[in-house]
């Protein structure tokens, strides 16, 4: 994993974004929650560099996000494929919000078909703050706040 002034911060957002701020990183991490496993099916569907793309996928790696598991289709060498790990899995809420965000700040008319459904029924789903009793609250009743310091 790459090291740089965030990566020790006491604050998690900057930690996480010591790994997810990285240019690709999240589109990989896209592309991993849609199946895709190998090293070539993110370079095509991606177009990203081999270079660049091994460097990401290394720091997922290093970072616990994405794990490597060894495959062999039958007469071929061993082959590596990229999957996610628990802690990757926890970030689908984070890329649905990003997602959903930009879908409501960024529209385009030729935006993609992405969405977040919920796989038994189809049903579109939605990010956003709920309560302890399961109540919405709304993003603009939400702040930000260091509890160390009251």
């Amino acid at each position: 994993m790459r090291t740089d002034p965030w990566t020790d911060n006491a604050c998690p957002i900057a930690r996480t974004m010591s790994v997810l701020g990285q240019r690709w990183a999240m589109l990989i991490i896209r592309e991993a929650l849609m199946g895709k496993s190998r090293f070539s099916e993110f370079r095509e569907q991606l177009g990203v560099a081999p270079d660049v793309l091994s460097a990401r996928l290394s720091e997922l790696v290093a970072a616990g996000i994405l794990e490597v598991v060894d495959y062999q289709q039958p007469g071929d060498r061993t082959r590596s494929r990229y999957v996610l790990t628990d802690a990757g899995h926890d970030l689908i809420p984070v890329l649905a919000a990003i997602g959903q965000w930009g879908h409501i700040h960024l529209p385009r008319q030729n935006s993609s078909d992405y969405r977040f459904i919920e796989a038994a029924t189809g049903d579109p789903v939605g990010i956003g703050f709920r309560r302890k009793d399961g109540t919405t609250v709304e993003t603009s009743e939400v702040a930000l706040v260091d509890t160390a310091r009251g």
